[in-house]
C-alpha cells in the first residue's frame, strides 16, 4: 500500500473524510499527539486500526467527536458529572468513559459495557470529523509500544505502507495523550493522567476524583484494561529505560557508576553538561507541560541517536507531571532506582 503524506488544507481534509467514509483508515492530528482514524461506527474499518498498528484487540479506543449532539447512540446516558467536565473542558485533551450506547462498534469498546469519548480542539481533527459526518475511533498513531508520533514525520516511520493518507497538521502542542477519567462508576476514577489535572477535575466535580491503581504500577493479574495506556510496556523507546530517583548530583554520580557503551541519558533543560554521558533533555524540571510536551519526541531521539541504555532523570508526580511519570514508568517497564 502507498502511503500519502499530504500537509492538512481543505482538499487533503475532503480526501481524509471521503477516505473515512469507504471504511479505510487514514492518520490525523489532534492537540495531543498524531491519531490512527476510523469510523466508531465500522468494526472492519476500526480492524485496520488494530492491524495497522500490530496491536491486539483488547485496549478500548477512543471516540472523537466535533459537537456534544454525536453522543446520541455513542452513549447510553450522559452522567451529570460529564456535563460538567464537558462544559469546563472541551473542546480540549481530556476524554470521558460513559456507559456505552448500540451504535459504536463491539471492536471500539474492547467487549466493555462503556465507551470512551473525547472532543479534540484540534482544528484539522474538528474539520476532518466535521465532513466525515462521522465520529472517529483514534488511539495514537505509532506502531504497539512505541513512543506516540508527536508529529507527522514519526507517523510516517512508523506507518508508511500501513494505511493510504497522513494528514500533516505540524507538531501536537500537548505531546501526550488525553487524561481519561471514567464516570460510568458511583466515583469518578482518573484512569489516565494527562494536561487536564486531577485537581482541575475536582475543582470542577465538587467531588474526590480516585487515582486508579494502575497509573503508578502494573496492572494486576487478569485485571481488563478499562483506559488506553494501561498495558504493562508502552510507549517504550527500543533502548532498555530506568528511572533514577534523587537529586542532579546523585543521579550524576549513579549514571558515571552504571554507564556503558551507548548509555544516554534523559534529563531536564540546563542538565546535559554536568552528565558523564550524552544526553536528551525533555523540558525544565519545574514545568510539567513542557515535559509533556517533549517527552516522546525525546524517547524517539534516544533511538535516533542508537542508545542501548538510558538513565531517565524522574518527574513529580502531581499536576501535568503525573501525566509524564506514567508515561515514562510504562517506557522503563516499571524499571525505578533510588541513586
Amino acid at each position: 500500500m502507498e502511503t500519502l503524506l499530504e500537509k492538512a488544507t481543505e482538499a487533503s481534509i475532503a480526501k481524509a473524510a471521503e477516505l473515512l467514509k469507504q471504511g479505510e483508515i487514514v492518520a490525523i492530528p489532534t492537540e495531543t499527539v498524531y491519531g490512527i482514524a476510523a469510523s466508531a461506527f465500522d468494526g472492519n474499518a476500526v480492524k485496520k486500526i488494530f492491524e495497522a498498528k500490530g496491536r491486539p484487540q483488547d485496549n478500548p479506543l477512543i471516540v472523537h467527536i466535533d459537537r456534544l449532539e454525536m453522543l446520541d447512540g455513542l452513549v447510553s446516558r450522559v452522567p451529570k458529572g460529564a456535563k460538567k467536565l464537558a462544559e469546563a473542558f472541551w473542546p480540549g485533551p481530556l476524554t470521558i468513559i460513559m456507559p456505552r450506547g448500540d451504535k459504536v462498534a463491539d471492536e471500539v469498546c474492547a467487549g466493555l459495557d462503556t465507551v470512551a469519548i473525547r472532543m479534540p480542539s484540534h482544528p484539522v481533527a474538528r474539520a476532518v470529523i466535521a465532513a466525515s459526518g462521522l465520529p472517529l475511533a483514534a488511539p495514537s498513531a505509532n506502531l504497539s509500544g512505541s513512543p506516540s508520533p508527536t508529529c507527522a514525520h514519526y507517523v510516517m516511520s512508523d506507518m508508511d505502507g500501513r494505511l493510504p493518507l497522513i494528514l500533516d497538521g505540524g507538531d501536537c502542542q500537548v505531546g501526550v495523550e488525553s487524561t481519561v477519567i471514567t464516570l460510568a462508576g458511583e466515583t469518578p476514577v482518573l484512569l489516565r493522567p494527562g494536561y487536564i489535572t486531577k485537581e482541575q477535575m475536582e475543582q470542577v466535580l465538587g467531588e474526590e476524583v480516585v487515582l486508579s491503581g494502575a497509573i503508578l504500577a502494573k496492572l494486576k493479574e487478569g485485571e481488563t484494561a478499562r483506559s488506553p495506556g494501561m498495558k504493562y510496556k508502552h510507549y517504550a523507546p527500543k533502548a532498555e529505560v530506568t528511572i533514577v530517583k534523587g537529586d542532579l548530583a546523585a543521579f550524576a554520580a549513579y549514571v558515571e557508576q552504571h554507564k556503558a557503551e551507548h548509555t544516554l541519558c534523559l534529563c531536564f533543560t540546563g542538565e546535559a553538561e554536568q552528565l558523564p554521558v550524552p544526553c536528551v533533555e525533555y523540558g525544565a524540571q519545574d514545568s510539567g507541560a513542557e515535559q509533556a510536551h517533549a517527552l516522546f519526541t525525546a524517547l524517539r531521539r534516544l533511538d535516533e541517536l542508537g542508545a542501548k541504555q538510558v538513565f531517565a532523570r524522574c518527574p513529580a508526580d502531581t499536576g501535568v507531571s503525573l501525566a509524564v511519570y506514567n508515561r515514562l514508568l510504562r517506557a522503563a517497564a516499571f524499571r525505578v532506582v533510588e541513586a
